[in-house]
Order: C-alpha cells, then structure tokens, then sequence
C-alpha cells in the first residue's frame, strides 16, 4: 500500500482582517490556490483528497489534503518546419531544421518526420512540489480581488493589511520560501492576550488542534464558529424567556462577530428599560450596527427586552467587569438615539417639506422637492388604478422624503423611510399615509418585503418609476456592472411588487403617467421604450433565477402583454401547457403556420368557411369556431391556463390538417382561405403565448 500523500498547509499572518471581507478573501484565496495547484501545476486532483479554507481575524488559512510531492512526468511535443523547407535540394539540414534542434536542445539527427513536419518528443520529468509551492502562493495572492492594497514599514509589498507571520508546510516539511517579504517557518500564533507565545506545528495536520488549544478558534469552509456562536447567544437570550435576533448562524451579524473574534465568549447585558421607549428599528440599528451586539425579543409578547448579548473575544477572569463595560459602552448610544427621537418629534414632518427644495435629487431633474411633487401625482395615479386612495397616496408621497433632513435618519441612515413612518404617526398623520411612507423603499434587497398598503405599493412603484424614467431621459442609463442610481433594483422592485402583489396595472401608461410629470425641458417621452425594454430584460432575469426557461419567457414576450401581473399569469399556464401531451405536437404546428404566413402573398380578413374543401379542414374550422366561444370568458377573466388547455384540445385535428390538406394549392380563392384558417388558429394561441417559440 502506498504512503497518503501529504497535506499542504499554507497560512498568512496578519494584523486584523476587515470583518465584513474576511470570508469571501478566504474563499477567494483557497479557489485560486487550488485552482493554481490543480489545473496548472497538476500537484493536486480535487478527487483525491479534500481541500479547506480557514480564517480568523489574524489569519487565511488553507490545507490542501494530498497533495503529490512532484508533478506527473509529462510529453513534451513539438513540430517544427515542413520537411521541404527542413532540408535543401541535397537532403541537407536547412537553417530551420537546425535551428528548430537547438530550441529543442538537440541535434537534427534525433528528429523525427511526423506529418510532413520535423518533430520532437520528449518526456519532461515533473518538478518536486516544493519547487512549485511559493510560485503557486504568490500567484494566488496576487489574484485576489482586493480593492485597497496596504503597504507597511519600509518594504515595497502590498497585501490588505500588514503581514507578520508566514506557515508553508507540506506534510511535516518545512517549504523554505519568502512571501511578502515574510520568511516562512513552522510557527503559527494563538490568541493575542490567551497565548501570545509562537505555537510549533510539527506537521500540516497539527494545525486546526494545535490552535484550538492556543485559544483560536478557526472558523472555515462549515461556517463552524458561526454555528458555535449563534448556540451560544441562543442559550443567553433563553435564559431571559427572548430570542436573539438575527443570531442564526448564516446571519450577517453573526459572520461579522465571527470575523471580529479568536475566542469567542458571549456575555448578557442590561440596559434602561426607558431607552425602549424608542422606536425598535432604532433600538436594534444601535445595537446592531454601531456596537454588533444582539437584541433580544421576548417569546410571549414579541417585544423587545431590555437586554443585550455581546461576544468577547477574551475569556476573562473577571467577566463581570467585562459586563459592566459594555454596559457603560451602549448608554451614550442609546442615550444619543433618544435625544435626536426627542428632538425630531418636536418639529412636524410637513413642516420639513420647504426643506427639500434645496436639496438635489439630480442636476438636471431638479432637487427632491422637484421630484417628490411628481411623485406624489404618479403614486395618486396609481392608487387610482389599484384601487387605493389617491388622496393617501399623494399625501404620502408629499411626506415620504421630509425624514432626510431629521437627526435621526443624519445618524441612521438606514432608518430612512422607517423614522418618516413612525414620525408621521407621532404627528397624527392617517394609520396608512404612516405606513406608506415606511414601506417606500422595499424591496431594499432580493427577498426583501413588499408594500402590503394600498398607498405604500403606490408610492414605491412612483417613486422608482420617476427614477427610471428621469434618469433614462437625461441619458444616464445603466452601463455595464456602473448603476449609480440602482435602476436594475428599481427596475426588480417595481415589477416584484406588482406581480408578487398582484396588481393589475399597465406598465407602459405607467411610464407615460410619470413622462408628463417632467418639465417641459426633459424630452421623458424618448425614454419609455428604452424603460420599457429595460424592465422587461429585467423580468426575464426574474424568471430564469426562479427556474423558468428563456422560451417560455420568449413565447411571451413575444404577445407584448404590458401588464406585468398578466405576463406572469400568461408565462404560468405555457409552463402549465408544456406539460401536456399535446404540446410538442401544437408548437411544432405553430412554427409551420408562421412560415406558411410568412409565404403567404396575402391572408384574407374572414374565414368563408364554405369554400373549404376537405373534411378535415372543414372540420378544424368549425371545432376552433366553438373553441373561440369557450375560451372568450376565459381569457376576459385572465384564465389563461384553462384556455391554453382548451385549445390543446385541437391537436388531432390539426395534425389531420396538416396530414390531408395542400395548403399553397392554385386555387387563389381556395388557399386564401386556408391561409386565413390557419392566422385564425395562431391567433388565438397569440392570445396567450407565441407557442411557436417553444423549444
């Protein structure tokens, strides 16, 4: 049995990682290094052992389990001149052929005649891995997508933040290198304050223990810290009847604390149950944002507690001071959190509203009172349509922007929307103008909540609309991965909140709405198609993220229905007719009638069924003539997928059309009539679906 191959241990040293960016760099780090070992170098083959990434605030981390201690032998071959050329009219070597062997480091005598060529083969024996171990390191380093690139001391090197230590093992070999003028040797580093002596590692396979007793606990490609953490705030918040919130272990929160902590202990504090007195966005966003602390929700009433789960990165031997000060830590936050809720409170929201005038929305559409003036008559539109109230909705929309200039939202930023909702009901605004002005900005994020209020899906679908249209007018449409204004979630938004929402609104007279709310010096009327065509490149981006196939979405597309929720229910009953056995059978027909129309000279404006000759044609008219009146109701309702399945039911006699009947016969007469026969049958599938366009 042969020996197992060793592991490679490679681990950078560092001074403290950006939290947010630690995992994906340690991602990144371990695919360029195994890509670079595997697929380049061949030291590697991703079926022969596992590889694994890890990180903790000092540290990338990656073990490449066996890995081959030299690179496979391989065939080197080489052609080299015609053999016309290789040699002149007395069969002497030419200047090619000898110089093609010395490139090959050999004599003409010891090439060969392949395929009319000189040729050379040779078998170059495969480097040993540690000659190719700190070529492969670097190359991975130098790869990864670091935007900001540090420098330190007097070196020329560039890393994201100042490197101190250096671990290239392979097995138990020592991989003597130098790497961002860092020697590597066999000694990693334990927590900072808990072990703060350099730890030896006698093999790669040491590492993972050897640092768990050196008080680091590494998290990796499990996510297994993040899971230790998240059980460890569970039990503290239960303990106190709550739940920790956003403690699960794919949480945000909880990788930011795993990325900012070796040894993680978490601890329970308490503050004044009158800062709950705030509104719980705020509560939270303190807490969460500005200190990463979790907040805790009680079980039996939903409200929040006043207590409070942070995470040391020390095991103390006195945690209770460790308690106390994170306690003394939040008091000023809190406390700074009510003075600007106190603050903001005492001034209305309506009386902020002169205030948005000298605020700039965009330099050519004008400032956001500009906006918010257009917004408010797109979002009244709307909720006409919608069969919301106009007059909320517009009242809303005049609201909606006035928390940007309060201190809370100066110092929350993402509160926006959120504090204009609670400030709105302080000051006695209607239940659903409030809770429109708190829902203007979903879906913030795929995933995200929708407006659940009449007004707030007004004015959320306006408010991104008069972007889009605006911002496409004045030439600034998307290009490439630059978006500045996020059109392409705007774009999601609108059409998410109308189909998920089930809105029966016409996209393209939306956009019209919003064009003539512009001033006459902004040519919005140029930018509809463009918007248009632009939401629906999005939609179909909707779509095939949810599993649906580009020709269903092309089938149609291709109808032009401008009303999303319609284009959904159409896109749902071809997904429905596909699955039938008459499917393959009708689009293949279809495609036939469309070349057949498009061969066609003319196509008559009726049917005179009567002219029709053969029995199966006379029967396909009459069976489509009684399928017209059953799918009429149908399609009035939007019942899309029963029409289609009534309409499927003509298959047979389509099939014996086509089988029995001539088409593009000489009678004139005769074939016009079929032609028509035929644009009548796909006309009716065109209700629905291009069908013709099914895969």
């Amino acid at each position: 049995m042969s020996a197992r191959q060793p592991d490679l241990l490679v681990e950078i040293g560092t001074e403290e990682l950006p939290p947010r960016a630690l995992a994906s760099l340690a991602v990144e780090f371990h695919d360029r290094l195994q890509a670079i070992l595997g697929d380049e170098l061949k030291l590697h083959d991703t079926g022969a052992g596992k590889s694994r990434y890890f990180y903790s605030p000092r540290r990338l981390s990656v073990i490449i389990e066996g890995l081959r201690p030299q690179q496979p032998d391989r065939q080197v071959e080489k052609y080299g001149p015609a053999l016309n050329i290789a040699y002149d009219d007395a069969g002497q070597p030419t200047r090619a052929a000898t110089g093609f062997a010395r490139s090959c480091n050999t004599t003409v005598d010891q090439l060969q005649e392949k395929d009319g060529k000189l040729y050379f083969a040779i078998t170059e024996p495969g480097k040993p891995a540690g000659e190719l171990i700190p070529s492969a390191i670097n190359d991975a380093l130098a790869r990864l997508p670091i935007p900001k690139r540090m420098r330190w001391g007097n070196g020329t090197h560039e890393f994201v933040r100042p490197v101190h230590w250096l671990v290239v093992l392979l097995g138990e070999q020592l991989i003597d290198c130098e790497l961002l003028g860092i020697k590597s040797d066999r000694f990693t580093r334990g927590h900072r304050y808990h072990q703060p002596e350099p730890i030896e590692l006698a093999s790669a396979a040491d590492y993972v223990s050897a640092l768990q007793q050196g008080r680091v606990w590494l998290n990796d490609s499990e996510q297994q810290l993040n899971q230790v953490i998240s059980e460890k705030v569970a039990i503290l918040a239960e303990q106190v009847g709550g739940q920790a919130l956003n403690s699960a272990p794919d949480s945000d929160l909880v990788a930011e604390v795993a990325a900012l902590v070796e040894w993680p202990v978490p601890l329970r504090g308490e503050f004044d149950p009158q800062f709950l007195e705030l509104p719980e966005e705020v509560l939270i966003a303190t807490l969460e944002d500005q200190q990463r602390y979790f907040a805790i929700r009680e079980h039996d009433t939903g409200k929040l507690l006043p207590y409070f789960i942070t995470v040391a990165n020390i095991e103390s031997l006195d945690p209770e001071q460790v308690r106390k000060g994170n306690e003394r830590v939040i008091v000023p936050r809190l406390s700074d959190a009510m003075f600007f809720w106190q603050t903001d409170r005492a001034q209305t929201l309506a009386s902020r509203m002169p205030a948005l005038d000298s605020m700039t929305f965009q330099k050519r559409l004008g400032s956001l009172g500009d906006k918010m003036k257009r917004v408010a008559e797109l979002a009244a539109t709307i909720a006409t349509d919608i069969g919301g109230d106009a007059d909320k909705a517009r009242r809303a929309a005049a609201l909606a922007k006035c928390d940007l200039v309060t201190q809370m939202v100066g110092e929350f930023p993402e509160l926006q929307g959120v504090a204009g909702g609670y400030l709105a009901t302080h000051d006695g605004e209607d239940a659903e103008v409030a809770c429109a002005i708190g829902e203007q900005y979903r879906p913030r994020y795929a995933g995200d909540a929708l407006p659940q209020t009449a007004s707030g899906r007004a004015l959320a679908i306006a408010d991104k609309i008069d972007t889009l249209v605006g911002i496409f007018a004045i030439g600034q449409a998307p290009t490439g991965e630059k978006d500045p204004f996020a059109l392409r979630r705007a774009a999601l938004g609108v059409l998410r909140i109308i189909i998920e929402g089930e809105l029966n609104l016409d996209l393209k007279a939306t956009l019209a709405t919003a064009a003539e709310q512009f001033a006459d010096d902004i040519d919005a009327e140029t930018a509809l198609t463009p918007v248009f065509e632009f939401m629906m490149e999005r939609l179909r981006r909707y779509y095939l993220d949810n599993g649906v196939s580009s020709d269903s979405f092309e089938a149609v597309l291709a109808c032009q229905p401008t009303r999303p929720l319609e284009f959904h229910q159409r896109l749902l009953a071809v997904q429905d007719f596909r699955q039938l056995a008459a499917a393959d059978s009708l689009a293949a027909a279809n495609k036939r009638i469309g070349n057949l129309l498009k061969q066609a000279d003319g196509v008559a404006t009726t049917l005179d069924a009567a002219v029709l000759e053969d029995a199966s044609e006379k029967h396909l008219a009459a069976q489509l003539e009684q399928l017209q009146r059953e799918i009429e109701p149908l399609l009035a309702t939007n019942q899309y997928a029963a029409a289609l399945t009534a309409l499927a039911g003509l298959r047979d006699s389509v099939d014996a059309f086509f089988d029995n009947v001539m088409v593009m016969c000489d009678d004139p007469e005769l074939r016009s009539n079929r032609i028509a026969l035929l644009a009548s049958l796909s006309a009716q599938f065109r209700r629905i679906a291009d069908i013709s366009r099914l895969q």
